[in-house]
């Protein structure tokens, strides 16, 4: 996928960005989202004790919640760019439809990780018509990536509170 933040996709996007962080794994953690280009919109929150791929999870939660509707309205199409792989590739390889067909159970048989979070997520992503729902961009952390580092700054900060 091209870069959401870049015209002509701009007008037919709605870009946010997300990011966990966890000091300490398990540690405080904190997530962030924030809407491209600029980030005005935006959210965060943290927690005591987690973990950095729970935080990830949170932040795409948070975000698709927030912002769906809002994309809805605007008749744009929710783009979550994240530097998770985690998150990512369990909408570009489709891992969640394998997990719901084992009963969240992953290849090795075993329980999905964070099945709770992933739950509240497919949730959210399949409320949508399949046409409609959020697509997931990778982005790579920590590059110099504007919106990328300012939801690492986010999260980290909710993270030491």
């Amino acid at each position: 996928m091209n870069n959401p933040t870049t015209a002509p996709f701009i007008d037919h996007v709605l870009a946010v960005y997300t990011d966990g962080a966890c000091s300490g794994n398990p540690g405080p953690g904190g997530w962030a989202w924030a809407v491209a280009p600029d980030g005005n919109r935006r959210g965060s929150g943290g927690e005591s004790r987690t973990t950095n791929q729970r935080m990830e999870l949170v932040a795409a939660i948070e975000a698709i919640r927030t912002m769906g509707p809002v994309a809805r309205a605007e008749a744009k199409r929710l783009v979550i760019v994240s530097d998770s792989t985690y998150v990512v590739n369990c909408f570009k390889d489709r891992w969640w439809v394998r997990w719901k067909a084992n009963g969240w159970k992953n290849a090795k048989k075993e329980p999905v990780a964070n099945a709770d979070l992933w739950r509240d997520l497919i949730d959210l992503y399949e409320a949508y018509p399949t046409d409609e729902r959020p697509d997931f961009q990778w982005v790579k952390g920590h590059s110099g990536d504007a919106m990328n580092d300012l939801v690492d700054q986010l999260a980290v900060a909710e993270s030491q509170k």
